[in-house]
């Protein structure tokens, strides 16, 4: 992840909930081809959060980090061009 970008998650495992190190990041659904609209989402005060296209319940865990997540398979991972 590169410094200052927003990380992105995805559930193409589809899993109930993914624990994440962000409260601010983007959410793409599943792997591409199968994505839905990234969108970002902010918890804001809150610790967990529900993305509204695909519903995957995001839960902020401090300790794992800044963009890191549980499992780390959600960790979207786009490549370069």
């Amino acid at each position: 992840m590169a410094h200052g970008s927003t990380p992105h998650f995805h559930n193409t495992e589809g899993l109930r909930s993914i624990e994440i190190g962000s409260k601010e990041f983007q959410c793409v659904g599943a792997l591409p081809p199968f994505d839905h609209p990234h969108v970002f989402l902010d918890m804001g005060k809150d610790d967990e959060i529900v993305c509204p296209y695909c519903s995957t319940l995001y839960i902020y865990k401090a300790e794992l980090g800044e963009g890191h997540a549980n499992p780390a398979s959600a960790i979207f991972k786009a490549h370069a061009a």
